[in-house]
């Protein structure tokens, strides 16, 4: 708008501008020029206008000593720079000759900010573009604290447009004649190297920094390495670095920084990882912090160990350090996996007391665990109180509870609070068609499983394996087995990897229609891939081998189960006692039924019916002698 009120204005003054003949020396222009711009009653619009007048004269012999020109003030000459700019004064634009002049003189100035954005204007200019060297040659070595900065500020500025080897000559350049560059400028290009994913070229200008010694290498900069590393899974090159930083005394490792490796242990459960890091700790004085405890009490909780976690959380409490949200948080969340909601629900009390504000993550993690109670009503009323405290529901919690609903067989509920989620904006994803479209499945509403399925594929949505083994499985059930291993075979082509449940839905289906050979084979094709027989998989074809009247053949394939440390569950036994019943084996199938009471589990109807059959067949009319 500024510009075309100015154009205005110079259109209603075309009769004012001078003709050539009105100057006689690019002296004089520059004086004219000066004079405009130490007005000190013209704004910027009206010096834009005034100046057009000068706009034909202004050339090379006049730019320059306008910029140089003492008796303006560097933010004037800044000025004069960014109408030329701006409304294209003159025919030609400043070379570096003139840009260096300016920089020299914002510099002086003490104009730090102005002088960067015009450095980064020459980098970023292909008309201006020269190597490194003969740029500096503009300017004068002998003044070496604006030399210095000028370097400095340049690497800045190369790291800033992603200009990373420019930078890097710039580096060279310094260490060549002496100068020291500043620790945070290198910080600055260790994060923007970071930010861009080169993670070689990170670590490789880290050890130069190192080695050269030239450069005081701070924490900050040795825990961003360290964190590189980690994300790409070098933990233990991330820890040996740590370790020669501190070794050598070039620089101490803070708690950021071993909080950096420890969560990277963490991540990739590795228990003698993270006790090596808290020994360190220990061992080096370095006292947790909060994001320690979080990381701490995650990591035992999700090993199991929430009493260890609880005993953290106490102890911090006792040390003064005050938990947060997300401390909290992790723990509600841990609590709610185990079903201990009654303690889930007094931490969130507790943390309510403290007037911490719970986040969306907190009222996830309890909407998750009531969900998994089958308490829908609770969900419901989490739901609303949320919203009343201004915390968002996400598509996430819609999920979670339109998946509590499908799992209790609420299926019309479910596919309600879908309508009601699509009509708030979130767009139903993948969980919310196949926990929809499972609980369809497992009350034997086959067809309007697929057809919703269906659905999401026409919505463009990608299936993943659990939306295909939901298609398995009730290819299976109904029989068409063909399908089933067509389907399943289009798993990998489809960029897939099937699960142990993908392997186990179809071996029951086979192992249920007494197709043992095909079972078996998948048995073995899973283990070449890597994939670990559960006790679903030997429960599937132990009970296939006993409906085939194989009963030996399954006796061995539960010894091998045994063998390998997987226990059998109540249907395993089941099968077996069954099977053995079947062949009038009464003595061996009432010692596998004292080994289910022994194990606790409780025998239903199928196991009784199955021990009179067996006492029928043996002839006898007494109860054996156990």
């Amino acid at each position: 708008m500024m510009f075309l009120k100015t154009s205005r204005v110079l259109k209603n003054r075309t009769v004012l501008l001078p003709s050539n003949s009105s100057f006689t020396s690019n002296h004089e222009i520059v004086q004219k020029i000066a004079y405009t711009l130490n007005n000190p009653g013209s704004n910027y619009s009206q010096r834009a206008t005034e100046l057009h007048c000068f706009c034909s004269f202004i050339n090379p012999h006049v730019t320059h000593p306008v910029l140089s020109n003492r008796c303006l003030s560097p933010q004037s000459s800044l000025a004069f720079y960014n109408l030329k700019a701006n409304y294209s004064l003159g025919s030609c634009k400043p070379d570096i000759q003139d840009y260096a002049c300016l920089i020299s003189r914002l510099y002086h100035a003490q104009k730090f900010a102005e002088m960067k954005n015009i450095l980064s204007c020459i980098v970023t200019d292909k008309k201006l573009c020269c190597p490194v060297s003969d740029f500096l040659a503009f300017f004068d070595k002998r003044d070496h604290h604006f030399f210095l900065k000028l370097c400095d500020m340049l690497f800045r500025v190369y790291s800033d447009n992603r200009m990373f080897e420019e930078a890097f000559v710039v580096y060279d350049y310094m260490e060549e004649n002496g100068l020291v560059i500043e620790e945070r400028s290198c910080f600055v290009l260790l994060l923007a190297l970071k930010k861009c994913n080169e993670t070689d070229l990170l670590t490789r200008f880290f050890r130069k920094m190192v080695e050269l010694g030239r450069v005081e290498i701070k924490v900050q900069s040795l825990t961003l390495v360290i964190d590189v590393l980690c994300l790409k899974r070098e933990v233990e090159r991330a820890k040996v670095l740590m370790d020669e930083m501190e070794g050598k005394g070039i620089v101490k490792p803070n708690v950021v920084t071993y909080n950096t490796l420890l969560k990277a242990y963490i991540a990739r459960k590795d228990q003698k990882g993270v006790n090596a890091i808290l020994n360190l700790m220990e061992k080096r004085q370095v006292v947790h912090n909060l994001t320690t405890c979080d990381l701490l009490i995650q990591w035992y909780a999700s090993s199991g160990s929430i009493e260890e976690a609880e005993k953290l959380f106490t102890n911090m409490c006792e040390r003064g350090l005050e938990p947060d949200v997300y401390v909290y948080t992790s723990l509600i969340n841990w609590n709610c996996r185990k079903g201990n909601l009654k303690r889930a629900f007094a931490l969130f009390d507790e943390l309510s007391e403290k007037s911490i504000v719970p986040n969306a993550h907190t009222y996830g993690a309890l909407i998750s665990g009531v969900c998994k109670a089958g308490q829908m009503d609770v969900a419901v009323i989490l739901v609303k109180e949320m919203q009343k405290k201004g915390v968002d529901v996400n598509i996430v919690i819609f999920n979670t509870i339109i998946d509590g609903y499908c799992k209790r067989g609420m299926i019309d509920e479910a596919l309600r609070l879908k309508v009601v989620m699509e009509s708030k904006g979130f767009e139903a994803d993948v969980f919310t068609y196949t926990s929809i479209a499972s609980g369809l499945c497992k009350f034997s509403r086959y067809e309007e499983a697929k057809r919703f399925l269906s659905e999401m594929v026409e919505k463009g949505l990608t299936p993943n394996v659990v939306s295909f083994n939901i298609l398995i499985e009730i290819y299976c059930k109904e029989g068409d087995l063909a399908e089933a291993e067509r389907l399943f075979r289009d798993l990998e082509e489809k960029g897939v990897i099937p699960t142990n449940f993908s392997y186990n839905t179809i071996i029951y289906g086979y192992s249920k229609k007494g197709k043992m050979e095909q079972a078996h084979r998948l048995r073995f094709e899973m283990i070449q891939k890597g994939l670990v027989p559960d006790v679903y998989t030997y429960t599937s074809l132990i009970h296939g081998e006993c409906v085939a009247g194989k009963v030996d053949e399954a006796l061995k394939l539960f010894k091998e189960m045994s063998l390998k440390g997987i226990k059998g569950n109540v249907v395993t036994y089941t099968a077996i006692i069954s099977g053995l019943s079947k062949e009038g084996r009464e003595e061996e199938s009432f010692k596998f039924y004292d080994e289910v009471i022994k194990l606790g589990f409780i025998p239903d109807d199928r196991v009784y019916t199955s021990l009179v059959g067996s006492l029928h067949k043996s002839g006898s009319h007494d109860a054996p002698q156990r």
